[in-house]
């Protein structure tokens, strides 16, 4: 399938203003991008390119005094195959895991696992190790959290939306990548494109999504707290931590948020005649 995916973000400054930005697709995704694929700012500034510690494709801009509009639009093929359900996969001990997975078991800015780490083992000693005992965390975070737009906050971690009981789709991955790391799985946080694709329409304006994935049997494989369920048409854009490092924009000054409109539609093809 193809789909066709893009946002307008303006902000206003009162005065210029270093940003960085984590708006690309994720390096593992260009491939599948179909043409050009670029930011631009309206007015026209200059932007640096970098790979951050976690291999996402950042931008250094500085935006100007006043209003700065940052937009792209492109195309991506997909599969069009829901997430993988691989009840099999194991959990590796911690002493087998990869160097580079063991950031991913670390407590972090919205991930405090000192707080969580006794009642993570209350409710998921006793389960499978593995991708049962990680689903078991997914059926965990999806009941204990109601989702609502009107409850982002963006001091909630994941300790105080275990208490809260309310959040959006980042306090559910927060919540269930601590619990993971609580156990001992390697989980990180992801941001992307995710829209209404095989499911029935929400009424709602589109945003960005949060989701998270677990290292099991070898693997890094994608899970959902919030909808708890396989879905069609995912597009990485980053990858960390938590929601410090894949913030889509950081601003070193003062500015406000004056539009914000994310498109991801499938384009659908017409029956030849």
């Amino acid at each position: 399938m193809k789909i066709h995916a893009g946002y307008d973000i303006t902000y206003e400054c009162p005065q210029p203003t270093p940003m960085l930005l984590a708006l690309s697709v994720h390096p593992s995704r260009l491939p599948d991008v179909i043409g050009p694929h670029a930011i631009t700012f309206d007015p026209p500034i200059g932007a640096t390119e970098y790979r951050d510690g976690f291999g996402n494709l950042c931008h250094r801009i500085v935006a100007p005094a006043g209003r700065l509009t940052i937009s792209t639009r492109f195309d991506v093929t997909d599969p069009g195959t829901p997430d993988l359900v691989v009840p099999e996969a194991r959990q590796i001990p911690v002493h087998e895991l990869p160097d580079d997975a063991l950031v991913f078991l670390l407590a972090s800015r919205y991930c405090e696992t000192d707080r969580l780490s006794d009642l993570a083992w209350s409710l998921f000693g006793g389960t499978e190790p593995g991708w049962a005992r990680v689903q078991a965390i997914c059926d965990y975070a999806h009941d204990r959290i109601t989702f609502g737009y009107e409850h982002a906050d963006v001091y909630r971690t994941a300790f105080s939306g275990n208490n809260d009981r309310v959040g959006v789709c980042r306090d559910f991955a927060h919540l269930a990548v601590t619990l993971c790391r609580c156990m001992n799985i390697p989980a990180r946080y992801c941001t992307g494109y995710l829209g209404d694709i095989g499911v029935p329409p929400v009424d709602a304006a589109m945003d960005f999504s949060a989701w998270f994935e677990a290292y099991l049997g070898g693997h890094w494989y994608t899970f959902d707290a919030r909808h708890n369920t396989p879905r069609i048409g995912r597009i990485l854009m980053a990858r960390g931590r938590d929601a410090t490092d894949v913030a889509i924009t950081t601003t070193f000054g003062a500015c406000t948020l004056a539009g914000f409109n994310v498109v991801t539609d499938e384009v659908k093809v017409e029956a030849a005649p």
